[in-house]
């Protein structure tokens, strides 16, 4: 594959994962807002989405703030994933 191609296959995958990692309605229909961890495939597992979806609209203060700190784990892993990925790719193409 030329460094031109990789280019864009890296950029495809790093917007697959922000999409993956930050969407909430897909995830309501695919783990059906359990709350409880499962290692197997074929049953309904939690998510740190749904967990904050969940825990926004609590009324307790402790939940709120919760859910905006899996907001902000959230948005600290895609940005390190980006970081990671720029500073690795450009010492590839130097």
């Amino acid at each position: 594959m030329s460094p031109l191609g990789s280019a864009g296959v890296l950029t495809g995958i790093l917007l697959a994962l922000a999409r993956v990692s930050g969407e909430t309605a897909p995830l309501l229909f695919t783990s059906l807002g359990n709350q409880n961890w499962s290692f197997s495939l074929d049953k309904p597992m939690a998510s740190l989405p749904i967990a904050i979806y969940q825990y926004a609209g609590a009324s307790y203060d402790d939940w709120v703030r919760l859910a905006w700190t899996g907001a902000l784990l959230v948005t600290l892993g895609v940005l390190s994933i980006n970081i990671i990925v720029r500073f690795g790719f450009r010492s590839k193409q130097s």
